[in-house]
């Protein structure tokens, strides 16, 4: 008597936080595509990549934010989608988010380019985190997708107990930073979601944004009135030399130039700005440069560097 083994399942991340649960679940090798974005953890740009960005990345901030929201009030999608490649990969289950517009290609990009499929459609899971608790849910509920439930359990507790940790030796700090966090530039947006979560568990204090809420547009003034004792920039879809790049170009601003605290730039683009497992070492950054006295990783001239040193 034979019995048969269940294939094991074909899946499509087109979401780098997603792509890293997917690895950390043991279960990179069900990937069959990804999104061009998609580049941890190592050997997986080997996956084809099925998006690509109608908007030139390497434009500066102000002109990307102009015609991100010139192609938002135009309904006109963001991202490329290869739906015949993925078509031929043959997925069972596809990964996206509703979380952002901006941030990777949505359920309604999905919807247009799997209109023209015959025959059994792929499931869409797709992802919309504003916590960390939402974090540890979505990771548990790809776990279950995937049939690796155990391991999703086993992976948010690890990240659970590392956190908590961090944030016990951070009680112990003397001081609590006031900590503006900047996910854009031009024009500046504080960091809200999971960043206010994390400034507290570091010790410190945030100053725009608020925990589980969508990151808010700021007002010169108000930026000229906050007076922070240090300024974290991790623009969104940025790594540590393109931010530092960005934020050199901004410095001579109005608004930035009435800022008197120290400025540190970190890899959002790895860490901050990605929901999945290396939130954890987002933790560390954020720890280590608020509290190098009490927390030190290794994470400097890698994960961030210090700007200047008001």
């Amino acid at each position: 008597m034979s019995i048969a083994l269940r294939a094991p399942m074909r899946v499509v991340s087109l979401l780098p936080s997603a792509t890293e649960i997917i690895a950390a679940l043991g279960a990179a090798g069900s990937l069959v595509a990804r999104s061009h974005a998609c580049d941890f953890p190592a050997g997986i740009k080997a996956v084809p990549a099925v998006t690509s960005p109608r908007i030139d990345p390497a434009r500066p901030s102000a002109a990307i934010n102009t015609e991100i929201r010139a192609r938002i009030e135009a309904a006109l999608s963001i991202y490329r989608l290869d739906a015949d490649t993925i078509r031929t990969q043959a997925p069972d289950l596809i990964v996206t988010q509703t979380l952002c517009d901006v941030c990777a290609v949505t359920p309604a990009d999905l919807e247009a380019a799997l209109a023209q499929w015959t025959g059994a459609t792929p499931r869409i899971l797709a992802l919309n985190p504003v916590s960390l608790a939402d974090v540890f849910s979505d990771i548990e509920r790809i776990a279950d997708t995937l049939g690796r439930g155990e391991a999703g359990i086993s992976l948010t507790a690890q990240m659970r107990a590392q956190m908590e940790e961090i944030a016990r030796r951070c009680a112990g700090a003397n001081t609590r930073p006031r900590v503006l966090t900047l996910e854009w530039l031009d024009p500046p947006m504080a960091g809200g979601n999971w960043m206010p979560e994390l400034v507290a568990m570091a010790g410190g204090e945030n100053v725009f944004g608020e925990a589980g809420k969508h990151s808010p547009w700021l007002e010169p003034d108000a930026i000229a009135g906050c007076g922070p004792d240090m300024v974290l920039v991790v623009p969104c879809g940025f790594g540590l030399a393109r931010a530092r790049t960005e934020l050199d170009a901004l410095a001579q601003s109005g608004w930035w130039r009435s800022l008197k605290g120290r400025v540190v730039v970190a890899d959002g683009d790895s860490y901050f700005n990605r929901p999945g497992p290396r939130l954890v070492e987002s933790l560390e950054i954020l720890a280590e440069i608020l509290h190098p006295e009490l927390c030190d990783f290794g994470h400097r001239g890698d994960g961030y560097v210090v700007w200047n040193d008001a």
